[in-house]
């Protein structure tokens, strides 16, 4: 079982920054795909951005320019710097981790989710 605990988001001006981070605990072998994701009241879940363990990335849209996805992948921890946020940013951002066990039984987890507003 692996969980994942997301930190960083809160309450930032328009324009600001915020830097979420979310690290992955358990009997972890690999980690293939860490991304992130956020839900927005009344709205569905969506992707924010993904990367995989050879470094692609892939980035909705929508933050393209102004978020940045990392991993730490020795420490199995997973980054989202937020630049430029804007009101329409606001939402409860979780982390998604898929991989496998050291017994090589596949896992897909998610985080219980930290919540960015943006705000003035």
């Amino acid at each position: 079982q692996v969980h994942l605990v997301e930190s960083g988001g809160g309450l930032v001006q328009p324009g600001g920054s915020l830097r979420l981070s979310c690290a992955a605990r358990g009997n972890i072998g690999s980690i293939g795909i860490m991304g992130w994701y956020r839900q927005a009241p009344g709205k569905q879940r969506e992707l924010v951005a993904t990367m995989s363990s050879a470094g692609n990335i892939n980035v909705a849209e929508s933050v393209k320019g102004r978020f940045t996805i990392s991993r730490d992948y020795a420490k199995n921890m997973g980054y989202l710097q937020m630049n430029s946020l804007k009101p329409e940013d606001t939402a409860v951002y979780y982390c998604n981790a898929v991989g496998f066990l050291i017994m090589l039984t596949p896992f897909d987890s998610w985080g219980q989710g930290t919540p960015v507003t943006v705000s003035s």
